[in-house]
């Protein structure tokens, strides 16, 4: 077993199957897109292992207290390390985490982004160490996301050269 993998299995965490959007919902485009040794990444949202996005939905600061957003933003990075795999085959091909961007739906007055973004941080540091893991971040917050999902992430990683 891939190193990776074996540590999300070590940690009881599995990958969920790519994202299903609501139903006639049509999302014409990659999530992931690799460009020699940079693999882009679209945004992904917190997935059930079914696939569908998970709960709960709505705004952090009112519907969606801190601890379920961070709850969230890891659920994130399972979503994207599962569309990584697809495209990559191996999560080990993963050279280095370069840039990652946040976005929570938040409330107004609601100023704790970072702290939400944090379970896609600590996830990542946790699976690929504070070399490898590392990584350029903003976490902002946002009146609307799609679907009302309370986390949003994209990034960008570099493959190891071959």
């Amino acid at each position: 077993m891939a190193k990776i993998e074996a540590k999300l299995a070590a940690l009881g965490l599995s990958l969920p199957p790519p994202p299903q959007p609501p139903p006639g919902i049509v999302l014409p485009f990659r999530f992931v897109r690799i460009l020699g040794n940079r693999v882009l990444i679209s945004g992904h949202g917190p997935q059930n292992p079914d696939g569908s996005f998970a709960a709960p939905l709505g705004k952090l600061g009112r519907e969606v207290s801190l601890e379920q957003g961070y709850t969230a933003a890891r659920l994130v990075a399972l979503s994207i390390l599962g569309s990584l795999k697809r495209a990559l085959g191996d999560l080990d091909r993963i050279a280095a985490w370069s840039r990652v961007l946040g976005m929570v739906n938040s409330a107004p007055g609601f100023n704790q982004q970072p702290n939400v973004i944090n379970g896609f941080s600590d996830l990542i540091l946790e699976l690929y160490g504070p070399d490898a893991g590392a990584h350029s971040r903003s976490a902002v917050g946002l009146a609307e996301l799609p679907f009302n999902i309370p986390v949003e992430i994209e990034g960008e990683v570099e493959l190891v050269r071959t």
